[in-house]
């Protein structure tokens, strides 16, 4: 017996999109389902052609536009609609930033049931910056690049398949080549092209993503405030002949890089976590500054992508925590210890916690370096080592401040929190929802004071939010 023959799915007529969704989509509803429209503004009249469609909601792409919604601006990349960098180029800045704004408050109203009228939401802290604004971009080599319509179209046999560049949304296997990226300064897309000019020149293999082949795997490229950049290489096998061929190119390029490192990975999974950078040339870190400190930024290291407004987000924090130099400062997920070695000197003593045993000993060497006392850094999952034997034995927290991951934090440390006592929480996180969420259960003791969003990102979706929860 044969397979049921799908349904053809519909083109959906002259939709009126009237909002922004989740993951930066727009939306329109159409009788009683919700239609989500990736690329499209509030306001446009479009044709849509539905590629999913479930019981409450569809799914769709824009086919044709009718009527061009006032609020557009015209995207400044080449690359927008098919790179899922910057979805929300095509938005005026203002737009972008009163989305992300109701993105906080309806969280905060709809899963954490939080009356605002008794809350002091301030404005969004925008970015100076809206392009070039990211210190690290990491780029993929890909022997099977992404085809665009033009190259479909052309009927001419392409040969130039290497790509070294983003991810298309949706597919782990397939790379668009980037000829220019606005989201990191230069010399980041003079470096990136010559790379990748000098590979194909040379012959070198790019990376098989469907059968984890390859010789050039990663380039990761960061910088620092001071102009300082660090290159890294990854390549998917350890071939020493070829390794020291792309390095001493690299080198000889651009001679003033800071630090120039490679990793080799030959693992089925891209993450780098668990292997040991080698330095070709130049030093082991960058130095990033903020304020009076400093910080040691390694090819693996941590840091916040967007240094200007990382400054921005670790003054709010600072702002909302009210320290006098009395208190006991507990940072929960403190990662490398940026934001426990920013309020140290405003506290008698900070405890970080992090998971990640090598985020502890870097969080440690920030303290040392910046000549920092009354720091302890604490290794372990969070939900185990967060506990009330740990808190008698450092102090009871007057202060907590939390920055969890964008799954938000365990139940058991929603718990712990509220046996702790403490009399504020400052709450950093990258996920309003998962926020929203937690305040929620932690609302039984504690109540919204203030809440202020950041914008980390533009040009996206994603927004940072910084809550103030005062004990009851």
């Amino acid at each position: 017996m044969g397979r049921k023959k799908r349904k053809d799915l519909p083109l959906l007529e002259k939709i009126t999109i009237t909002g922004v969704a989740a993951e930066g989509k727009a939306l329109a509803r159409v009788n009683d389902k919700v239609l989500f429209v990736p690329f499209a503004a509030p306001g446009d009249v479009v044709d849509v052609k539905v590629k999913r469609s479930r019981r409450n909601y569809m799914e769709g792409s824009i086919a044709f536009v009718h009527t061009y919604s006032p609020d557009r601006t015209e995207p400044f990349c080449s690359h927008f609609g098919v790179c899922g960098g910057c979805k929300w180029q095509h938005l005026p800045y203002e737009k972008q930033l009163a989305f992300k704004q109701s993105q906080v408050t309806d969280s905060l109203e709809r899963i954490g049931k939080v009356d605002l009228s008794d809350v002091k939401v301030l404005p969004v802290a925008t970015s100076e910056l809206t392009t070039f604004y990211r210190n690290k971009m990491e780029y993929t080599f890909s022997d099977r690049r992404w085809l665009s319509r033009e190259d479909i179209e052309s009927g001419r046999e392409i040969r130039d398949m290497e790509a070294l560049g983003l991810h298309i949304p949706g597919f782990f296997d397939k790379v668009l080549d980037i000829e220019k990226c606005w989201l990191q300064p230069d010399p980041s897309n003079e470096i990136r092209l010559a790379v990748k000019q000098f590979a194909v020149e040379q012959e070198l293999s790019f990376f098989d993503l469907r059968t984890n082949q390859g010789f050039l795997r990663n380039l990761i490229i960061r910088n620092s405030s001071d102009g300082e950049v660090m290159v890294v290489m990854v390549f998917g096998r350890d071939d020493p002949g070829q390794i020291e061929q792309v390095m001493s190119f690299i080198h000889r390029r651009f001679p003033g890089l800071r630090t120039l490192a490679y990793m080799v990975n030959p693992k089925q999974n891209s993450s780098i976590a668990d292997l040991q950078p080698v330095i070709h040339a130049g030093r082991e870190a960058l130095e990033e500054k903020m304020e009076d400190l400093r910080f040691m930024v390694g090819p693996k290291s941590f840091f916040q992508t967007n240094s200007m407004q990382a400054r921005r987000l670790y003054n709010i924090v600072k702002d909302f925590a009210r320290l006098t130099g009395r208190e006991v400062l507990y940072d929960l997920y403190t990662g490398t210890g940026t934001i426990a070695c920013f309020l140290a000197s405003g506290a008698d003593k900070v405890v970080g916690v992090e998971y990640v045993d090598e985020a502890v000993e870097h969080a440690r060497s920030n303290a040392g370096l910046n000549r920092i006392g009354n720091t302890t850094f604490l290794a372990g999952d969070m939900a185990d080592v967060f506990d009330e034997e740990m808190m008698k034995q450092h102090g009871f927290p007057d202060v907590i401040v939390t920055d969890p991951p964008r799954a938000g934090m365990h139940p058991k440390v929603i718990d712990k929190i509220i046996l702790s006592g403490a009399a504020r929480i400052v709450y950093v996180s990258c996920n309003p929802a998962t926020q929203a969420r937690d305040t929620e259960l932690l609302s039984s003791h504690y109540r919204v004071e203030k809440s202020q969003a950041v914008d980390m990102f533009p040009h996206t979706h994603h927004v940072e939010n910084v809550l103030l929860l005062k004990r009851k």
